[in-house]
C-alpha cells in the first residue's frame, strides 16, 4: 500500500513544483520582449509580465497634423509586445502545465 508515506512524498513533490513555478514566474519579470512597428518608427519594450520598460518614437513620426497615425502605431506596438509577452510566458510555463495535469494524480488514492 502507498499509505501515508506516499502522500508525504507527493506533498514534497507538489511543494517543489510550486517553488520551481514561483522561480520561473519571477524570472519572467526579467525577460524583455520588444515590438517595433511602422518600419522602425515606434518600439515598445516590456517584461514578460507586461511591465512597460521603454517606448521609443522616431522624431519624424511625430506630426501634429496626424496624431492619429502615431496613436495607431503606439497601439499596434503595445498589442504586439503583449502578444510576445504572452507567448514567452506560455513557453516558459508550459512544462509546469504538463506536470500539473490532474491525469497524473489519478492513482493518488488507489
Amino acid at each position: 500500500m502507498g499509505g501515508a508515506g506516499g502522500m508525504g512524498g507527493m506533498m514534497a513533490q507538489i511543494q517543489k513544483l510550486q517553488q520551481e513555478m514561483a522561480a520561473a514566474q519571477e524570472a519572467l519579470a526579467d525577460e524583455i520582449v520588444e515590438a517595433t512597428v511602422g518600419g522602425g518608427m515606434v518600439t515598445v519594450r516590456m517584461t514578460a509580465t507586461k511591465a512597460l520598460v521603454g517606448v521609443e518614437i522616431k522624431p519624424e513620426v511625430v506630426d501634429p497634423d496626424d496624431v492619429e497615425m502615431l496613436q495607431d502605431l503606439l497601439l499596434a506596438a503595445f498589442k504586439e509586445a503583449m502578444t510576445k509577452a504572452d507567448a514567452l510566458t506560455e513557453e516558459r510555463m508550459a512544462p509546469f502545465a504538463s506536470m500539473l495535469d490532474m491525469g497524473g494524480l489519478g492513482n493518488l488514492f488507489g
